[in-house]
């Protein structure tokens, strides 16, 4: 523009906005691919899951054809087993609660302004430094 070019400068700004919408789109693409690809993976991890249990059920059906009174704290000791092993299944999606505050830090961390749809969003003053 300095020298005049306005068309030159024109067509610079038009690729600028482009590649940066392009680049938008790849991250947004990049963001849902991570989406499936958890989704699998956890619909593997289910299917684990689910083969375990089935074969737990199975021995508790053996179990339970035989089951006599002092057989009644082996099974409690196999209860167990399954209540803790089904306590300790990860989550199966992340917390939007956890996702917003980690954008909120990042935010702070570079003093931006924040402004999406964030429960008591643009509600507080930014910190003095």
């Amino acid at each position: 523009m300095e020298k005049g070019n306005i068309e030159g400068a024109k067509i610079y700004a038009q690729n600028a906005i482009r590649k940066k919408t392009e680049s938008l789109n790849y991250l947004k693409l990049a963001s849902r691919l991570d989406a499936v690809v958890s989704r699998l993976e956890t619909q593997a991890k289910m299917n684990m899951v689910n083969k375990n249990m089935s074969g737990i059920v199975k021995t508790l059906e053996k179990h339970l054809q035989s089951l006599t009174p002092d057989k009644f704290e082996n099974l409690d000791v196999q209860s167990e087993y399954v209540e803790q092993a089904m306590s300790n299944q990860a989550t199966l999606s992340t917390p939007e609660d956890q996702v917003n505050m980690l954008m909120q830090q990042v935010a702070d961390e570079h003093n931006l302004e924040v402004a999406f749809d964030m429960p008591g969003a643009g509600t507080s003053l930014p910190a003095q430094q």
